[in-house]
């Protein structure tokens, strides 16, 4: 099986659910990774943003020498699936939050924090993104959501019903992908096909950038 058939996708294991995410891409075909060093995700063709605490996990990320080149790949077109705390770490702005947190960026969004209120408002839901078999049931912990989207973002999903009736919850920008809810919690496997297929055409999507490059340079 070759590099693209099985990806290797890494998943950010400073803090939060780390192994759900490794179980799910396991399941999918790809080769999942943890990651805790520069070096590790130097060898990935994606990340997954795990849920957890958004501050923690930048703080650490800072101190252990990742959130820079974090940055650099995702602006370089590393794929990247944020879920919860994921979703607030790939957010360009943030509504709501310490006025020292820092992101790893990318997503044209602003992401409000603990939108739908504490831990004790989680709640489940369902959640159509247009995938086949339906609408995904969707587990929101502490959940954001998106307040606003640049014009390049595409919404994927909003809430249906009740005080957030039309909040988005999940949105895709070129080769990222984020979601408020985890499901990686609910055994559904969609939304993380849904970004292995995005790895896995990845390396395609870049040659067909170089090879542009190459014939305008012959030219």
């Amino acid at each position: 099986m070759s590099a693209v058939d099985r990806p290797v996708i890494g998943v950010l294991a400073l803090q939060g659910d780390v192994r759900e995410h490794l179980t799910a891409l396991a399941a999918l075909g790809a080769e999942p990774v943890a990651i805790r060093r520069p070096a590790e995700l130097a060898a990935v063709s994606g990340v997954v943003l795990p849920g957890g605490e958004s501050t923690t996990i930048a703080k650490l990320a800072d101190r252990s020498g990742l959130l820079e080149p974090l940055r650099a790949a995702v602006r370089g077109g590393l794929p990247a699936y944020g879920s919860c705390a994921g979703m607030i770490l790939l957010a360009d702005r943030i509504l709501d939050a310490p006025p020292d947190q820092e992101t790893i960026g990318g997503l044209d969004v602003t992401v409000r924090r603990n939108a739908f209120g504490r831990q004790v408002d989680s709640f489940e839901s369902e959640v159509d993104l247009g995938l086949a078999g339906g609408p995904l049931h969707a587990v929101f912990i502490r959940a954001p959501w998106v307040e606003e989207a640049g014009d390049g973002v595409q919404v994927l999903g909003r809430v249906v019903g009740g005080d957030a009736d039309g909040r988005i919850v999940a949105v895709r920008q070129g080769n990222l992908v984020a979601t408020s809810f985890h499901p990686e919690l609910t055994g559904d496997r969609r939304v993380h096909a849904l970004f292995v297929d995005i790895v896995r055409a990845a390396p395609a999507q870049q040659a067909g950038l170089v090879a542009g490059t190459e014939e305008d340079f012959d030219s």
